[in-house]
């Protein structure tokens, strides 16, 4: 069958638009017991992939430049690399013993990974996969930060109870800033006037002032019914607009919802069992929970701060990044 001139004509656009309009985001989440990555389809809300990766996955974040995914194998000792169009590990780095988180710098090409077993940081440059700097911080290093500007990383301690200082000009550790126990995570506000840190065993979030390294504030959180012990903060994470603080209770199995102004606690929202880590969609009108006790993903309505639907993923989801 032959098409008219105008309609053979305007397949071709209205193909594309058709393959454009069916392509989404993508969410991709760490299974820690699995050794896999969920993947999950944003429009549909459904797991659509899962993809078989190094031992113990934790840590995950994007290039800039979306291509490519940078995974934590901890228990394989690597830093893996996969393409994400092709969803294949193109390479490993040499990351040092047991990576459990990591962030990558603006500039796209150093990544700050925090070696838990050997009190370090290690600094790889993900082109060349050189080793720039190894550099001695405290004792079982989790979390790990470079702020927007590029001029900091910070890494937290978690036996040691401090966060860390390094000039990234320099790969010098030029500062120690002690919080209470524990501490789990860091997150810079959007112009990096202020640093966000957890505390598990604390039970608490220090919100730091950058300039002068000082804790300005220490944020508790009560839940009814819940006993302190089962309070444990662990992930940060910022509205680009300063409005709000999201930060995952585990054992709680609630996230709180802080104003980032006021720090005063606005909610408590009920998640799954043990949420650990999270991430927003590209507009910041959903955040996604890793609950890894009852291997699910929950979805919040951020406008709403109301909890919409629960995804079944692999065994202990860790982390979770979306792809636009």
């Amino acid at each position: 069958m032959r098409f008219p001139n105008f309609i053979r004509t305007a397949l071709p656009a209205a193909l594309m638009a058709i393959s454009a309009s069916s392509y989404g985001a993508v969410a991709y989440v760490s299974n820690e017991k699995d050794d896999t990555l969920s993947v999950i389809d944003l429009n549909t809300m459904e797991v659509t992939d899962t993809i078989e990766v190094g031992q113990r996955p934790r840590g995950i974040t994007l290039s800039r430049d979306m291509t490519k995914l940078y995974i934590c194998a901890s228990d394989s000792d690597t830093v893996q690399i996969m393409d994400l169009a092709t969803h294949r590990i193109i390479t490993e780095l040499p990351s040092g013993e047991d990576p459990e988180q990591f962030a990558l710098h603006p500039n796209d090409r150093h990544l700050y990974i925090a070696n838990e077993d050997d009190a370090l940081v290690t600094v790889v440059d993900t082109e060349t996969q050189d080793v720039l700097a190894q550099i001695d911080v405290g004792v079982e290093p989790e979390g790990m930060a470079v702020s927007h500007n590029g001029k900091w990383a910070v890494n937290t301690s978690e036996t040691t109870n401090m966060v860390h200082w390094i000039d990234t000009s320099t790969y010098e550790l030029v500062d120690n800033t002690l919080i209470d126990q524990r501490p789990r995570h860091v997150e810079f506000n959007k112009d990096d006037s202020l640093l966000w840190a957890s505390s598990e065993i604390g039970g608490t979030v220090s919100v730091i002032d950058v300039q002068s390294r000082q804790v300005i504030k220490k944020l508790t959180f009560e839940l009814p019914g819940i006993h302190p012990d089962k309070v444990q903060p662990v992930g940060v994470k910022l509205t680009n607009d300063g409005k709000y603080a999201f930060v995952a209770l585990g054992p709680a199995n609630h996230v709180a919802v802080v104003d980032a102004k006021t720090y005063d606690v606005k909610d408590y929202l009920l998640v799954g069992r043990r949420v650990w880590h999270m991430a927003f969609n590209e507009n910041e009108s959903q955040l996604y929970t890793t609950n890894g006790v009852s291997g699910d993903i929950s979805v919040v309505d951020v406008d709403k701060l109301k909890v919409t639907k629960s995804i079944k993923v692999g065994r202990y989801p860790w982390g979770v990044v979306v792809k636009p």
